[in-house]
């Protein structure tokens, strides 16, 4: 097994986003269509277009999934996906226009630089036309700009998010992830022994507070109504192999399993943790094999995103807090 380019999966990718306002999305790419399946585990999630993922229903292919900031409001930035997509004459056919199906899912990104700037049309657009390009730069791009990890003590504790992606090929099977991560959990490298590499901070904003122990400590037999709202990881698999709706379907159910070995607690009532599965239908593969892989390459997108974060709008990067870490020891 050998890591490729997500691009090299036969999908493109493309970014806008603001810094200063902390926010931006992330456009995948199937112009020749991709047959789609979705899994949402959290408790609070903002979709677009996921019920035509239904096996039972009509559409059997989409040509776009939007991974966006800016919470519900962020959803806008499908319309310049649309657009992009109907200048190329891209779409689900029907008697009167070719009607470019997008799905898409969104995650809180309101708390941190300004609140009244999200994607819209025009980001959206503008992500699709970057998709020109076969990089699929990481870190503080496209829906991972404004994300932020370990929220369980309040946003003065937290540290950065970002987006991440990674992918392998198999013999003729590719696959691979790209990850938006923004949990209120900690994330855990299951690489590196399962420690935790970001997360919820102590006082000294040097260690680490233990999200899932402290959010037992914190438990007094009430709702922990105190929990932090703005959360949810986001992120796509895709493969070259040969799915069905179904199939597809069950793919991005076994890639949660990614998110469960590093992020803790995962998929909480505060977070709206979606992921999708796209398959370009090229190459034959085992659907056993199919989920485990789906599994491992959402792992090592979730640790790419984290580790290649910047320190933003106060919120500290994994590098910094282990330069500042080496300094103090």
């Amino acid at each position: 097994m050998k890591t490729i380019k997500f691009t090299d999966i036969g999908v493109k990718i493309g970014h806008e986003q603001d810094l200063e306002a902390a926010t931006g999305c992330t456009v995948i790419l199937c112009e020749e269509g991709a047959v789609a399946g979705v899994d949402v585990r959290g408790g609070a999630p903002g979709t677009r277009e996921t019920d035509l993922l239904n096996p039972a229903n009509l559409v059997k292919k989409v040509h776009a999934v939007l991974l966006t900031g800016g919470s519900a409001f962020g959803l806008d930035a499908a319309a310049g996906v649309m657009q992009y997509l109907e200048e190329k004459n891209i779409g689900f056919e029907t008697s009167a226009a070719k009607v470019p199906i997008v799905v898409g899912a969104v995650l809180y990104d309101l708390q941190i630089g300004k609140h009244d700037v999200r994607p819209d049309k025009k980001m959206g657009y503008k992500a699709c036309l970057n998709a020109e390009s076969t990089d699929c730069p990481e870190g503080n791009v496209g829906a991972g700009t404004g994300a932020t990890v370990g929220k369980l003590l309040g946003l003065d504790y937290a540290m950065k998010g970002g987006l991440g992606a990674y992918a392998v090929q198999l013999g003729d099977l590719r696959i691979g992830a790209v990850m938006a991560v923004n949990c209120l959990g900690d994330v855990i490298d299951p690489f590196e022994g399962n420690k935790i590499i970001a997360g919820a901070l102590n006082e000294d904003k040097l260690s680490f507070a233990d999200s899932a122990q402290r959010l037992m400590e914190l438990y007094s037999g009430d709702s922990l109504s105190f929990l932090h709202a703005g959360n949810t990881v986001i992120g796509v698999v895709a493969t070259n192999a040969v799915l069905n709706k179904a199939q597809a379907n069950r793919i991005a159910s076994v890639a949660h399993d990614g998110l469960a070995r590093t992020i803790c607690p995962s998929h909480t009532m505060v977070d709206g943790d979606t992921i999708f599965a796209l398959a370009t239908c090229k190459v034959e593969a085992d659907l056993n094999l199919l989920g485990y892989l789906a599994a491992h390459v959402v792992e090592r997108a979730v640790i790419r995103a984290v580790k290649s974060a910047d320190t933003l709008h106060g919120c500290k990067s994994f590098g910094d807090l282990n330069k500042s870490s080496n300094k103090e020891g």
